[in-house]
C-alpha cells in the first residue's frame, strides 16, 4: 500500500474554481490560493440566505486509542460515498495544526483514498489562517504589556495577567516562562505562558463567530487581566478589538478544496477537542449547509469530548438542528479498549471485543440523549474476521443502532457507498429531536456534574479548593450561565487515562475553571491535560523532508 503523501501526489485535481462553479458559488466570491486552493468571500452569504438548508451529519468516534480509528478518514469517505450515490455533499473539517503534524498525531487531512489534497498544503500553512490567529493573540499580548509598561492606568495587577501568549508548535519549554528581563526599558519582569495556538480563546471566537463583526464583538469581550481591586480587565480596555479583526480579516473566509475524488471539501478553524470545542468553524458549516444536500462534519476525539462540545455548544450557538451522528468504531481498537495489547489486536479474541464494545455502547446511549439517531461506522480492518464484525453489528442492532462497515481507507468513495445509503435512509426515516444536555441558566457545579454523570457516566464531581473559589468569582462577576467546555484526556470517559472501556465507580477532579467570554463558555479542566503539547522522543519531524526536485516525503 502506497502512503498517503504518495496517493496524495498522484490524485487528479480538477482546478478548484471548477468545484466552486459546481456549487455554484459566484466567480466573484472566489478568492484563489493558487490553482487548488480557494477562499469563499463572506459575501456569498448573501446570495445564499435564502436558501434552506440540507442535512447536518456529525462524524464522531470511540475514545481513541493507538489501534486507529479513523475519524476524519471516514468524514471524507462519506462525502464521497454520498456524492456516488447521486447525493451533492460536501465534507466540512477543520485544518490540522503543525504541532501534532511535525510531533506524533499526524495531520488531519484523512489516510489512503480517504483524502483532502493539497494534502501537503492543508498539512503545513494552508492559507495563513493559524498564522493570522496567532498574530492577531501575540498583538493582544504585547498591547497588555505595553500598557503597564507606559503608566498602567487600568489599574492591572501583573500578578493576575490570564492572558497567554501562543504558537503554533509543540514546544514544553514554552509552557511557563519570564517575560521582561534585562531593565526598566524592556518591561515588567513576569512569569507568563504559551498555549499551542489551537488551544487559544482567539481560536474558539475564530470558530464560532458568525461575521467579522460578531468576530470583532466577542474579541473585544475576552477577559485579559484583573485590575487589583478585582474587577477583570477585557480587551476592549486596551482598544484592540479592531485591529484584531483587521489582521483577522482575510482568514474569516472560509476555505475550498476538494477530496481525492473532487468532492467538494471546506476546511476552516482547528481548536483542540480536549480543550477547546473541538469543531470547525461556524461559517464553513453554515455556508455548506447552504450549499449542498448534506454537510459531513465532525467533532475531535471520542463522542464524550467533541460530540459533546458540538451539541451543547455549537449546535447551541449557532441555531443547527444535526439530522444524524455516525459513530466511528474499529474491531482493534475495541479489543484495545478490551485489554488486548498491541501485538495481540490482530489475533481474534470474541471476549477482549466483549469487554470494549462497552465503550461503543456508551457513546451510542450518549448521541441518543441528545435525540440524534446515531449510526456506527466500523471501519475495517484487513486483521478483522467474520465472527469478530457480526458480534459488533449484532450487538449494534440490540441496541438499536444502524451499523455498516467502511472500507473507504482503501476503496474510497466505492467503499462509504453502504454507510452513504444508511446515512440517507436514516435522515429520511427517522426525525432527529435534537436538545442540548442542559440549560445554561443552571448552575456552574450543575452543568459540569450532568456532564460527568451522563456522559462519562461518573459516580460524581470533586472541585479543588480553588477550582470552588474560582466559581464563586464567577458568579460574582455574573459569568455563570454559559455553556461548560470540559479540558478533559480524550483516551477514557473518566479524567484518568488508563481507565478504558467504559470505567464505573470513578469520579471527575475539576482542578480549575476560566472564562472565555469572548468564545462565550466556561473551560473547566481536569486531570493533567495540558494547554502546550511537547514532542515525543522521535517527533514526526525527524522524518519529513522536501527533495530537490520538489517531491515531499515523510509526510505520512
Amino acid at each position: 500500500m502506497k502512503t498517503d503523501v504518495q496517493i496524495a501526489q498522484e490524485a487528479k485535481m480538477v482546478p478548484i474554481n471548477e468545484v466552486a462553479a459546481k456549487l455554484g458559488i459566484k466567480e466573484d466570491d472566489i478568492v484563489n490560493y493558487g490553482k487548488y486552493k480557494a477562499k469563499i468571500s463572506l459575501r456569498a452569504f448573501e446570495d445564499l440566505k435564502d436558501k434552506p438548508d440540507g442535512k447536518l451529519i456529525l462524524v464522531t468516534a470511540i475514545n481513541p486509542t493507538p489501534a486507529g480509528e479513523g475519524k476524519t478518514t471516514t468524514n471524507i469517505g462519506l462525502s464521497m460515498g454520498l456524492n456516488k450515490i447521486g447525493k451533492t455533499a460536501i465534507t466540512a473539517i477543520r485544518e490540522p495544526s503543525l504541532g501534532p503534524s511535525f510531533g506524533v498525531k499526524g495531520g488531519a487531512a484523512g489516510g489512503g483514498y480517504a483524502q483532502v489534497v493539497p494534502m501537503e498544503d492543508i498539512n503545513l500553512h494552508f492559507t495563513g489562517d493559524f498564522h493570522a490567529i496567532t498574530t492577531a493573540n501575540n498583538l493582544i499580548a504585547a498591547l497588555l504589556d505595553n500598557h503597564i509598561q507606559q503608566g498602567n492606568v487600568l489599574g492591572i495587577d501583573p500578578r493576575r495577567i490570564v492572558w497567554h501568549r501562543v504558537l503554533d508548535m509543540n514546544d514544553r519549554a514554552l509552557r511557563n516562562v519570564v517575560v521582561g528581563l534585562g531593565g526598566k526599558p524592556n518591561g515588567m519582569p513576569r512569569e507568563d505562558h504559551f498555549d499551542i495556538t489551537v488551544a487559544s480563546e482567539i481560536m474558539a471566537i475564530f470558530c464560532l463567530a458568525s461575521d467579522l463583526e460578531d468576530l470583532k464583538e466577542r474579541v473585544s469581550n475576552i477577559i485579559v487581566a484583573y485590575k487589583f481591586d478585582g474587577s477583570p480587565v477585557f480587551v476592549r480596555d486596551l482598544q484592540a478589538q479592531g485591529a484584531v479583526a483587521l489582521l483577522m480579516k482575510d482568514a474569516m473566509a472560509p476555505n475550498l478544496v476538494q477530496t481525492l475524488e473532487n468532492t467538494p471539501a471546506l476546511i476552516h478553524g482547528g481548536p483542540f477537542a480536549n480543550i477547546a470545542h473541538g469543531c470547525n468553524s461556524m461559517l464553513a458549516t453554515k455556508l455548506s449547509l447552504k450549499l449542498a444536500e448534506y454537510t459531513v462534519t465532525e467533532a475531535g476525539f471520542g463522542a464524550d469530548l467533541g460530540a459533546e462540545k458540538f451539541f451543547d455548544i455549537k449546535a447551541r450557538f449557532g441555531d443547527l438542528k444535526p439530522n444524524a451522528a455516525v459513530i466511528v468504531a474499529t474491531v482493534r481498537a475495541l479489543k484495545h479498549h478490551g485489554g488486548a495489547k498491541k501485538e495481540e489486536l490482530g489475533t481474534e479474541n470474541l471476549d477482549q471485543l466483549a469487554r470494549g464494545f462497552e465503550n461503543l455502547e456508551k457513546h451510542i446511549e450518549n448521541v441518543n440523549k441528545f435525540g440524534v439517531p446515531a449510526i456506527v461506522a466500523i471501519n475495517k480492518f484487513p486483521t478483522d474476521t467474520d465472527a469478530e464484525l457480526n458480534y459488533v453489528l449484532e450487538k449494534c442492532k440490540e441496541l438499536g443502532a444502524d451499523a455498516v462497515l467502511s472500507e473507504v481507507w482503501g476503496k474510497g468513495g466505492e467503499g462509504g457507498v453502504e454507510l452513504a445509503k444508511k446515512v440517507v435512509e436514516v435522515t429520511e426515516s427517522k426525525e432527529s429531536n435534537f436538545k442540548p444536555l442542559y440549560d445554561v441558566e443552571e448552575s456552574i457545579k450543575a452543568k459540569i456534574e450532568k456532564i460527568a454523570k451522563e456522559v462519562y457516566g461518573a459516580d460524581g464531581v470533586d472541585f479543588t479548593g480553588s477550582a470552588a473559589k474560582q466559581i464563586a468569582n464567577i458568579e460574582k462577576l455574573g459569568f455563570d450561565k454559559m455553556p461548560i467546555c470540559m479540558a478533559k484526556t480524550q483516551y477514557s470517559f473518566s479524567d484518568d487515562p488508563t481507565l478504558l472501556a467504559r470505567p464505573k465507580g470513578f469520579r471527575i477532579t475539576v482542578r480549575e475553571i476560566r472564562i472565555s467570554a469572548g468564545a462565550g463558555f466556561l473551560v473547566a479542566l481536569t486531570g493533567d491535560v495540558m494547554t502546550m503539547p511537547g514532542l515525543p522522543k522521535v517527533p514526526a519531524a525527524n522524518n519529513i523532508d522536501i527533495l530537490p526536485s520538489g517531491e515531499i516525503v515523510g509526510l505520512f
